[in-house]
């Protein structure tokens, strides 16, 4: 039985937290319903794949897995990023509607507190910057240049 370093071990428990995010993220998106429209299913799609790809790093870590761990990472947190502007956006539509008289300073704290949750995209945000930093300095990454 081989010696895990502490470096190892951290980078095997922030791809661990990073895949069970996905993970868990279809899941509640599933329990939501969060697929009736096209736009609904990108989170669905990025955190299957996410899963994927980190466990596959997580395992059989690789200089060309890890490099595509990264850029599918930047890809997942930009998406989490648009899909806070998507919610943001849906309350605030919704927010103008119901009370026309609001200003434009007057109704973006109602879509802040709106009922699409502002915040809720900012998981993939996370899942991927956990997945990122479990490739900060892997050996496996040593000799690329």
């Amino acid at each position: 039985m081989t010696q895990k370093t502490t470096a190892q071990q951290l980078r095997s428990f922030l791809m661990g937290v990073a895949a069970f995010i996905f993970i868990g993220n279809v899941a509640e998106l599933y329990l939501l319903d969060h697929f009736e429209q096209a736009q609904q299913w990108i989170p669905i799609i990025l955190s299957a794949v996410g899963f994927m790809v980190t466990v596959t790093a997580w395992q059989y870590p690789g200089p060309k897995v890890l490099a595509t761990l990264r850029w599918l990472m930047v890809i997942t947190a930009l998406a989490s990023i648009y899909g806070m502007y998507l919610h943001f956006s849906s309350n605030y539509s919704f927010t103008q509607e119901i009370n026309p008289s609001f200003s434009a300073m007057e109704a973006v704290w109602p879509a802040i507190k709106g009922s699409n949750p502002l915040l809720a995209p900012g998981i993939l945000f996370l899942a991927a910057v956990l997945a990122i930093a479990g490739t900060y300095k892997h050996p496996a990454l040593d000799n690329v240049k």
